[in-house]
């Protein structure tokens, strides 16, 4: 497979054959290991390590510690729009993305989220944690609070549609609204990093919405940790 006499150094030709691997989809996910990779090329692990170190400077590959070497996936736009959610990126960038709740429940409304959603305090909201799925893979942890006793009952709507869309049209809400949206980024903690299948020291993207009704009724306050290999923000200025 390589040339030994060619001129060209057999990092580069490895480099090379590595990178026309991933464009043509002959490697996904991760990578063979650097001892399997030196067995295929008959080469030592250290000219391994150089040629994948090359691709990962493309932007081929990323390289995690102690995990192994993944293919970079095309990043998904999640665009911040007054009207838009992140179901309506998967749509237009045609990718298959559905959400799955893992649990949900009535609790007494934190101080913080009455602010949000404007309730007064000691209200009671429905919270569901999920996750949003794109194409098999776990893209999202999100945690939701809707107001109750409005949304008393979402949560069996939401488990059996594929987007919050659907279920809030079952519930009278056809156009809802972004009213505002907070980014920042943050360490995942433990769980975090084990439903999100990275390490924990791989930043997370967090998307802190609020949504109102068309009546500018505020129906929604949540927080989504996006991982940060699988998700960008994109905003433009006339959307809000």
């Amino acid at each position: 497979m390589l040339d030994r006499d060619s001129g060209t150094a057999l990092w580069r030709q490895i480099e090379l054959i590595l990178a026309s691997d991933i464009q043509h989809k002959v490697l996904r996910d991760r990578l063979p290991n650097e001892t399997d990779l030196a067995a295929r090329f008959a080469v030592n692990r250290h000219t391994i390590r150089r040629a994948l170190q090359a691709i990962e400077a493309q932007g081929l590959v990323r390289i995690e510690q102690g995990r192994g070497t993944f293919v970079q996936e095309e990043l998904i736009d999640y665009r911040l729009g007054r009207r838009t959610r992140f179901s309506h990126s998967l749509q237009k960038q045609q990718l298959a993305g559905r959400s799955r709740i893992l649990k949900s429940q009535a609790e007494p409304a934190s101080e913080d989220i009455c602010l949000h959603l404007g309730i007064t305090s000691n209200s009671e909201v429905l919270h569901i944690e999920a996750l949003d799925i794109v194409d098999d893979r776990v893209v999202g942890l999100c945690h939701q609070y809707f107001p109750l006793p409005r949304f008393h009952g979402f949560d069996a709507i939401y488990n059996s549609v594929d987007h919050i869309d659907q279920a809030l049209q079952q519930f009278g809400i056809h156009h809802c609204q972004r009213k505002s949206s907070r980014i920042s980024a943050r360490l995942p903690e433990t769980g975090q990093a084990q439903m999100l299948a990275q390490t924990k020291f791989q930043p997370l993207l967090c998307v802190e919405s609020i949504y109102t009704d068309a009546q500018h009724h505020v129906i929604e306050y949540g927080i989504t940790h996006f991982t940060g290999d699988a998700v960008q923000l994109y905003i433009e200025a006339e959307t809000f």
